[in-house]
């Protein structure tokens, strides 16, 4: 018997080494994805620190003009446009289609003091927004791409389109007239710490 219990016994060892082993490999592994994910900070704020609406520093550097980056900022999808210099031409051409063309409605809540402008932005090349809409809070989808589409009109400048009821808004996140969407998409606080990295949540350095 006791040649049987000390079998049971190096089994349990070499199982838990087993267990162990794998469990690390595991971890090594996942840890080594994440690694490999482009834009996001080493320093990202935890979950709970998010929720609670800490600031989110983001790697822009990679984003090609014409691409869109989406970032968690306080549970809500934030969107960082790199806007092509025909996206921002066509810009000025539409404020007579647009609801609120100049962002004077709520602008407090919705536009910071530095993004009442025609583009919406610190950067004319950048636009942030928060990715919600302003109707009942779907998720716009990306309609880049200008001219006739399905549920779009044939001027479509390009934009975003909220395929719940129909919204649509502009590349600089304005809606447009005798839709759903009462006012344009939110701008929410941020700041440039360089040409290549942007902080979501705060706009006052200290």
């Amino acid at each position: 018997m006791t040649g049987v219990n000390k079998n049971m016994t190096d089994q349990k060892i070499d199982g838990g080494k087993r267990t162990w082993i794998i469990a690390s490999s595991c971890a090594g592994a996942i840890g080594a994805g994440f690694v490999a994910v482009p834009f996001i900070s080493s320093f990202q704020p935890s979950e709970r620190e998010r929720a609670a609406g800490a600031a989110v520093e983001v790697d822009i550097s990679g984003i090609k003009p014409g691409e869109k980056l989406t970032v968690e900022w306080r549970g809500k999808p934030v969107w960082i446009v790199r806007r092509t210099p025909e996206q921002l031409a066509a810009l000025p051409r539409l404020d007579a289609l647009l609801a609120d063309p100049t962002s004077k409605r709520k602008p407090d809540e919705l536009t910071p003091a530095y993004a009442r402008n025609e583009d919406r932005s610190i950067k004319p090349e950048y636009l942030v927004v928060v990715g919600i809409c302003t109707h009942l809070g779907c998720s716009p989808i990306d309609k880049f791409v200008p001219g006739a589409q399905a549920s779009l009109p044939d001027d479509w400048a390009g934009g975003f389109l909220c395929p719940c009821h129909g919204s649509t808004f502009d590349m600089a996140g304005r809606v447009y007239k005798g839709k759903p969407a009462p006012d344009n998409l939110e701008v929410p606080p941020h700041m440039y710490l360089s040409d290549s990295r942007i902080v979501i949540g705060e706009d006052k350095r200290a």
